[in-house]
């Protein structure tokens, strides 16, 4: 009997060990935590059953239930996204994002940014993006670390705070020209190019000149972008924006005067932070650019 009762635990323990390496595997293979809490239900009828709906009701419980609050309520806002529900998305994470840690209210600021540009919320970006940036100059952003880990496509990364200013100026300035204030999308491209310059941000700069019908500026910038002077400039839908906007300049003749141009609307203590963060990364040369001479009538227009 013992020798029967010895066989019969090995084999019992062979088999647990053979279902826990499914289930380990299992998890790694489709990417879902393992447990059987409601984030976990949630992130298994996502991914494994491509079930959304029963994804949300399943997010809904794991917040209700304080079940890894911070991953289900930014999940479940993407899903609701895919799903077209974004306005009750914005509404959910700014309802229970107040149940999240510090360390998740970065992730959700760039969830709602999303979810803004997807309702066409163009002011309610604009805030927020200049709230980031308030948090970087006060030394407030990545929990007060020089650089983060981020993740894009399955591949990990280290992020910069000089990188993430960059970024945020050029969404900026992405906001104002849906606002059609070119003018202060050029400054702010202007600023984001001297921090960490690329040719997305020389071709938006790009529209933003040619709309203000200053086309050997416009011009300039993107002979530079041809010559490969800006990192991504060679990759080919840079070439054909290129491409399409030297076919817009040459279509152009420019106007006698200008009129009916909204003003900076940049706020004192946005540019004073912007200015300080200028003033501490660029080069000693290109710290004031001819653009802020020329922009030093305005002064008045600034709206706090």
């Amino acid at each position: 009997y013992m020798i029967i009762a010895t066989f019969i635990s090995r084999k019992i323990c062979i088999y647990k060990e053979r279902i826990m390496k499914k289930e380990v595997l299992f998890h790694v293979v489709h990417k879902v935590p393992s447990g059987d809490g409601p984030y976990v239900r949630a992130k298994y009828a996502q991914i494994v059953q491509k079930e959304p709906e029963a994804a949300i009701v399943w997010f809904w419980k794991a917040i209700n239930g304080g079940d890894r609050v911070d991953s289900a309520l930014k999940d479940m806002a993407i899903v609701m996204k895919q799903l077209d529900r974004s306005e009750e998305a914005i509404e959910a994470i700014n309802s229970f994002r107040c149940l999240c840690s510090k360390q998740a209210q970065e992730s959700l600021d760039n969830v709602l940014l999303d979810l803004f540009k997807k309702c066409g919320k163009v002011d309610e970006q604009i805030a927020l993006l200049k709230q980031k940036f308030r948090q970087i100059y006060q030394g407030q952003v990545f929990n007060g670390k020089p650089s983060k880990t981020a993740r894009s496509h399955g591949k990990k990364f280290q992020v910069s705070v000089r990188q993430e200013t960059a970024r945020i100026l050029g969404n900026l300035g992405w906001a104002y020209t849906q606002k059609g204030n070119f003018m202060a999308a050029e400054v702010v491209y202007k600023k984001a190019q001297i921090i960490d310059a690329d040719s997305n941000k020389a071709c938006n700069l790009t529209h933003c000149l040619i709309r203000q019908a200053r086309y050997d500026e416009a011009r300039n910038i993107l002979e530079n972008v041809w010559r490969g002077n800006y990192a991504g400039s060679e990759d080919p839908k840079t070439r054909n924006r290129v491409e399409e906007l030297l076919v817009e300049l040459d279509s152009r003749q420019p106007p006698p005067f200008l009129q009916n141009l909204p003003g900076l609307n940049l706020d004192d203590d946005f540019m004073n932070g912007l200015e300080h963060l200028i003033n501490e990364w660029a080069p000693p040369k290109s710290r004031r650019l001819p653009i802020f001479e020329e922009i030093s009538t305005f002064k008045d227009q600034l709206a706090c």
